[in-house]
């Protein structure tokens, strides 16, 4: 008992203390995550509007690829990037395996289907009224569809928050495709991952307290969102 309590206080002063090595696995966490998000936004909205609005044969079978897609384990998404980015894979050339990039595509990939498919859910859940008040107005294809994603905002951003929820957690597909390089692509899960297995409870548990953290953050503001989208539909 008096190891664990010691291993926490430890950890607690690393991160009090702004030890170098800590923050730099944080920093490099939120830029690989975040970078991974907005790409998968700026993908995965486009999408679900392109689904939500028009009609085209298979589009059912589109969605529910997607859907499935939404449960990708993320260790087949980072053997199947690791054997085309490996040298004898067909992207071998690039010389993306084991860096940053590399991490950023596997976590765009998985982050992608769930901003996708919780856009596509939001916008295809609007009231048809708005749809049709819009185009009784004399509004073009356009604005009507700008009307109808302004009331799918709030399940809009649900979506993009879940998104970043997956890749702040994931390891295997960037333990795969980063080789976990000390300086260039170790991240938080990983690190934590790796330390336990060396013992160093200290800087596993300071990585712990502050992914569990940024996890809190991303859940309390989840719920306000669907809280706040929940009360203006009410009204």
């Amino acid at each position: 008992m008096n190891s664990i309590i010691e291993s926490f206080s430890r950890a607690v002063s690393l991160i009090l203390n702004l030890d170098k090595e800590l923050w730099g696995i944080i920093f490099l966490s939120v830029e690989v995550s975040g970078t991974a998000l907005v790409a998968a936004t700026l993908l995965g909205l486009p999408a679900a509007a392109f689904l939500g609005f028009k009609r085209f044969p298979l589009r059912g079978a589109v969605v529910s690829i997607l859907n499935t897609f939404m449960g990708l384990p993320p260790v087949a998404v980072g053997l199947f990037l690791y054997l085309l980015l490996s040298r004898s894979g067909p992207l071998g050339f690039l010389s993306l395996l084991y860096t940053p990039t590399a991490m950023i595509i596997a976590q765009t990939i998985l982050a992608f289907p769930i901003v996708t498919c919780l856009s596509h859910s939001a916008i295809v859940s609007v009231d048809p009224i708005i749809r049709q008040a819009s185009m009784t107005l004399g509004a073009t294809q356009f604005q009507v569809s700008l009307s109808v994603i302004r009331e799918a905002r709030y399940g809009i951003i649900s979506a993009v928050i879940a998104g970043l929820g997956r890749v702040m957690a994931e390891v295997g597909a960037i333990l795969i495709v980063g080789g976990n390089i000390l300086g260039f692509t170790r991240v938080m899960t990983t690190t934590i991952a790796m330390e336990t297995d060396k013992g160093n409870f200290e800087l596993a548990l300071a990585l712990g307290i502050i992914l569990l953290s940024i996890s809190l953050l991303i859940n309390l503001t989840l719920y306000f969102v669907q809280k706040r989208g929940a009360a203006g539909a009410a009204r």
